[in-house]
């Protein structure tokens, strides 16, 4: 379970589960169980309700980032949320405020850095105003005075988040949780510096 607020990381090699677990939490995959995202069960009938409440940022900006400005890639969700296009735009500069790109809105995303690219895909997802933040590899393709202003950006959200990162100093900042996964199942689940320190678990 993962409480309101909480900051988790997702650790363990590649192939452990962890995407699988994410597909699942969105309703992409289906399998036995029960889920339940915000307090509402993940089924058909729900699972518009509950992808409204999750936003994805991937490790790559570009599978995110499409439209011709950093306006209309922000405001995109928001639009297909319903909004009107006032809303929608409102939304979209409050977010890019949040992250210190209001004087790029009408820029071209592919003009602007990996870092700042990486800032727009998180206003994206915030301008959704999700209840829950899932973070995939963000760290990716970050220098390390991207990765600081990425964390301190993360660090200032009320949302929950979930991270799946290889990047222990990274989650180690931002959360205080950390889940293993290996083989499809959470073998360990507690503090993230007793997980990492523990010779047991690792990331190769």
């Amino acid at each position: 379970m993962v409480h309101r607020g909480e900051r988790v990381s997702l650790l363990g090699a590649n192939g452990s589960g962890k995407t699988t677990f994410l597909l699942h939490l969105n309703g992409i995959l289906r399998g036995e169980g029960f889920i339940e995202v915000a307090g509402i069960e993940l089924n058909t009938a729900n699972l518009k309700r509950i992808r409204r409440k999750i936003g994805f940022l991937f490790q790559d900006p570009e599978d995110q980032l499409f439209l011709p400005t950093v306006l209309e890639d922000v405001a995109f969700a928001p639009l297909e949320q319903g909004c009107a296009a006032e809303e929608a735009r409102r939304r979209a500069m409050a977010a890019l405020e949040w992250v210190g790109l209001t004087a790029d809105a009408h820029r071209a995303p592919h003009r602007l850095s990996a870092g700042q690219r990486q800032r727009v895909a998180l206003a994206g997802v915030l301008a959704a105003e999700p209840e829950i933040l899932v973070l995939d590899e963000p760290t990716t393709h970050l220098d390390p005075p991207s990765r600081r202003s990425l964390l301190a950006l993360l660090d200032g959200l009320p949302q929950t988040i979930l991270l799946v990162t290889h990047d222990v100093a990274f989650a180690a900042r931002l959360t205080r949780r950390a889940v293993f996964f290996d083989h499809g199942r959470i073998v360990a689940d507690g503090p993230i510096q007793s997980i990492v320190d523990d010779s047991r678990w690792s990331l190769d």
